[in-house]
């Protein structure tokens, strides 16, 4: 087993990546069914939190059917960031994630997410605050570096590791990759085979499918991986690489009716979680994921975005699972 403190978790587990906008308490319950061992919030912003922004504070929601889960923090200010991990404690969560690793310029170019990848100094005092505010484990997520002239994840890692965090998550890009190119995971394999390392690392970036998960497992030794992307719409993907894993065959993809039952449970997490109004308007964004490559996947996605009945979108999913599209694609 992989342990964060008194956090076991299986051998080789997966890691649903804190996405804006995208890893709420509805995306994750699908992903936990889906077979997700451990997740995260979407990033909180701890200057938001301490004004006490209605929109961070909602964020820090978690539900006892998610564990275990951590709330993941951004921020700029070493004090702020103390104080947000305290505030973060108390929501109850299981573990709270530092994000080092965000690139968007909204985040870096106010001095946090990736940004502190330019000030390993100021890095290893805002962790070290963090650990010392809260008695949960403090795990993090980063990059390789800035960029390619900077790739010091290798320092940065023994040094959170020495000031107290109890697992590393390292996406295989720099900053300024963005997300573009292929995703680089020779400095997680260092890392993982660096004998002053004791804590778990995990590996990110452009995990899409079972066969990719287990080489990547089988070639840079990491304890784990999380996933993001590839689980949009497709929360089974932990499912197939937890099967690929254990008997090295690939699972059936997701049947009709399990693709409707998955964005089902979405749709009505949804609505208790945020209401009727932004329940039925934020869930638009995922059925097209949710019906990729379904026979006529277009048309119930233009039927389901065009209305705001509730039951009419539950009608919808049942004439999709009655209908029995073909997989296309």
């Amino acid at each position: 087993m992989v342990h964060i403190r008194n956090i076991a978790l299986p051998d080789f587990p997966l890691l649903l990546a804190p996405m804006e906008d995208v890893s709420d308490p509805p995306f994750r319950a699908v992903c936990k069914e889906g077979g997700a061992d451990l997740m995260y919030t979407e990033f909180i912003s701890s200057e938001g939190l301490i004004r006490a922004a209605a929109k961070s504070r909602q964020k820090l929601d978690v539900f006892d059917y998610e564990r275990p889960i951590g709330i993941q923090l951004f921020g700029s200010d070493v004090a702020t960031m103390g104080e947000c991990a305290r505030l973060s404690t108390e929501a109850g969560p299981d573990l709270i994630d530092i994000n080092y690793g965000c690139p968007v310029k909204q985040v870096a170019c106010r001095g946090a997410g990736a940004a502190l990848l330019r000030d390993i100094p100021k890095m290893v005092e805002m962790t070290a605050a963090v650990v010392r505010a809260t008695h949960l484990p403090v795990t993090v997520k980063t990059r390789l570096g800035w960029d390619e002239d900077t790739k010091n994840v290798e320092e940065v890692a023994e040094r959170l590791q020495d000031v107290g965090i109890e697992a590393l998550t390292v996406h295989g890009r720099t900053r300024v990759q963005m997300y573009k190119g292929d995703a680089d995971w020779r400095l997680i394999a260092a890392i993982k085979n660096n004998p002053r390392i004791k804590i778990p690392i995990f590996g990110n970036g452009d995990i899409d499918s079972a066969q990719k998960a287990v080489e990547y497992k089988n070639r840079y030794g990491v304890d784990g991986i999380m996933i993001g992307r590839a689980a949009i719409g497709y929360p089974w993907i932990f499912r197939e690489v937890k099967h690929y894993v254990a008997t090295g065959q690939l699972m059936a993809p997701p049947t009709v009716e399990e693709r409707v039952q998955a964005c089902r449970m979405h749709f009505e997490k949804s609505l208790e979680w945020k209401g009727p109004r932004a329940g039925v308007f934020e869930m638009r964004r995922h059925y097209a994921q949710y019906f990729r490559g379904l026979e006529g996947a277009r048309q119930w996605r233009s039927r389901l975005v065009d209305t705001n009945d509730p039951l009419e979108i539950f009608a919808i999913m049942d004439e999709i699972t009655a209908a029995e599209p073909m997989l296309v694609g």
